[in-house]
């Protein structure tokens, strides 16, 4: 029997705040952005568990056994990330041994585990390895499917403690299959609350604001506030009830209620991306696509393919970056680039008319800009983008300008570009 399923339940502590702690000097240096601690944090305000805070710490065996300590005292859940990889800095599962006072001890279940993950990928299995496949004395294993690192789970005094990897895709791996079940049913109890996640391109967090007027004001129920990455504004919709059923009844009112007022600036629900948006639209109507891209340097193509199943839809395109190139690849007219520059409305519409020719497709989208942080003038400032969607009998061209960095210019170009395809498909 395992030591979770030894718990008396009936006698266990409601858990309701919880501490992040992600260890690695590369955090503290800069070199890597905690990313995890965020997705996290969103993961633990789902469940309406209280987020006390999150702390970065070095790959410090003393400073980690301290601050577990520290922040025993503090909250019901502690989530680990980072340290369980098999390098000598690689501190987290020795931490949490001295934590509790124990030894490691050599698990050879997952010493096999390990063994068997190099085998079917026909690589050898370094000796340092070895160190994956031991646990403090007395805790519990967390599978990873997706890699080495076993996970940890202890408890203590009615606190519970999750160690996780800090490689990403394996941390959100194990806290959504183990972790998260179990904390769903350790919450406090109380009003029951209920997320619900809108995703809007097109206008800024400002601009959505004042559209909504008071039903961002604080302390309404149920609260409406929002978040922005690269142009994407997520509306999170919170709702307080004593009941599931009412809860939601108070979500789909309250999103009917966003929905009519902000129309086609709502692309997705949850964590569809725009992509994937357009990507299954194209795909629903079966109708194909290509793409011209100049500023944007193929980061169109990119994000379309990083959906799957995008072999579907997406024929393929052209990066024509050179002004030869837009007139050899893709027919651009040269008196067309010397009357009018290349970054054009005409040229951008001969770019989409050419690619869409050219490569059979129902639809083309095609941006020509200057992202800078050179190159710009009075006339065409740096941030001037045209971007153009061309189908059999239209073609409409819109021009951006956007005060940004080479970086952001370029993937606020991309991702506009997808939404004009999202918005043509649309109406």
């Amino acid at each position: 029997m395992t030591m979770r399923a030894q718990t008396d339940s009936k006698n266990r502590r409601t858990a309701n705040k919880a501490c992040i702690l992600s260890i690695g000097n590369e955090l503290l240096s800069g070199l890597t952005v905690d990313t995890n601690a965020a997705w996290l944090a969103g993961r633990l305000a789902d469940l309406g568990i209280d987020l006390l805070g999150v702390r970065l710490l070095p790959d410090d065996l003393e400073v980690i056994v301290r601050t577990l300590t520290e922040v025993a005292e503090q909250a019901d859940i502690v989530l680990v990330t980072g340290g369980l990889g098999p390098t000598d800095d690689d501190l987290t599962r020795q931490a949490m041994a001295r934590f509790l006072g124990v030894d490691l001890e050599l698990r050879p279940d997952l010493l096999a585990r390990i063994e068997r993950f190099f085998a079917h990928r026909e690589r050898p299995m370094a000796p340092t390895n070895r160190i994956q496949a031991h646990l403090p004395a007395g805790s519990e294993p967390l599978d990873n499917p997706i890699g080495t690192a076993c996970g940890i789970r202890v408890e203590r005094q009615g606190r519970v403690f999750f160690c996780l990897p800090g490689v990403p895709s394996e941390m959100k791996r194990m806290f959504s299959d183990t972790v998260e079940p179990e904390l769903a049913q350790r919450v406090r109890t109380g009003p029951l609350i209920v997320r619900r996640r809108l995703r809007c391109f097109g206008a800024g967090e400002s601009d959505i604001a004042a559209l909504l007027g008071d039903r961002m004001q604080r302390g309404r129920n149920p609260l409406v506030n929002s978040t922005a990455s690269s142009g994407i504004i997520t509306l999170h919709i919170v709702a307080q009830a004593e009941d599931t059923t009412r809860a939601q009844a108070m979500i789909r009112a309250e999103e009917t209620a966003l929905r009519n007022l902000l129309g086609e600036l709502i692309f997705g629900e949850e964590e569809q991306t725009l992509t994937e948006v357009v990507g299954a639209s194209l795909a629903r109507r079966g109708l194909s696509l290509a793409v011209a891209e100049s500023c944007t340097g193929g980061l169109i193509g990119k994000l379309l393919t990083d959906v799957p199943g995008a072999s579907r839809y997406f024929l393929g395109g052209w990066i024509t970056y050179s002004n030869e190139a837009k007139i050899r690849n893709l027919g651009v007219p040269e008196a067309l680039i010397r009357t009018h520059g290349a970054v054009s409305e005409p040229v951008a519409e001969a770019m989409a008319r050419g690619a869409r020719q050219r490569a059979q497709a129902d639809l083309a989208v095609a941006t020509t800009g200057i992202a800078g942080p050179e190159g710009g003038s009075e006339q065409k400032p740096v941030g001037l983008v045209y971007i153009a969607v061309a189908e059999a009998d239209e073609c409409r061209v819109r021009r951006f300008v956007w005060p940004y960095s080479r970086p952001a210019v370029r993937l606020r170009a991309a991702l506009t570009a997808i939404n004009e395809l999202r918005l043509r498909l649309r109406n």
